[in-house]
């Protein structure tokens, strides 16, 4: 059995890579989704497919609507998704993408570091799992697959 992780959140720093390094040093039979991790590729996609737009609300518009379609389908065909609250970012697309997968019935990990407890208590409280390190989400992941 292989599960499809969706790696919900900010696309600012390099967590999704260490996550993948981590697990494929565990040996987890994991398939990792996630959003455009191209910064550039991403606030310009709308642009690239609709054409160019005659200004930067509308150019962000057209890029959310399809970083959104892309986020449906991904997390559509999740079997789990791993939502990373960090304090470094602003975490506003790590916050719509976990409730995306609350209201698809999406079973959720949430990461958040101790100091993030009151800012997403709401939202930690629809999780499955709430761990404070990327380690302990795989470490979650992990016991899923443990037969005895």
């Amino acid at each position: 059995m292989e599960l499809n992780v969706y790696l919900a959140g900010q696309i600012h720093d390099d967590w999704r890579e260490e996550i993948r390094q981590k697990a494929e040093e565990m040996e987890l039979p994991l398939h990792f989704t996630a959003p455009m991790e191209n910064h550039d590729r991403s606030d310009n996609i709308g642009e690239e497919v609709i054409g160019q737009q005659p200004d930067k609300i509308l150019k962000d518009e057209a890029a959310s609507s399809l970083n959104n379609l892309r986020t449906q389908i991904l997390m559509q065909k999740a079997d789990v998704v791993i939502a990373l609250f960090g304090e470094k970012y602003k975490q506003w697309n790590t916050a719509v993408d976990a409730g995306t997968a609350v209201a698809l019935g999406k079973p959720l990990i949430l990461i958040r570091p101790q100091e993030l407890h009151h800012p997403v208590k709401e939202i930690a409280n629809k999780a499955q799992v709430v761990v404070e390190t990327k380690e302990q989400a795989l470490q979650a992941l992990s016991y899923v697959f443990e037969t005895k």
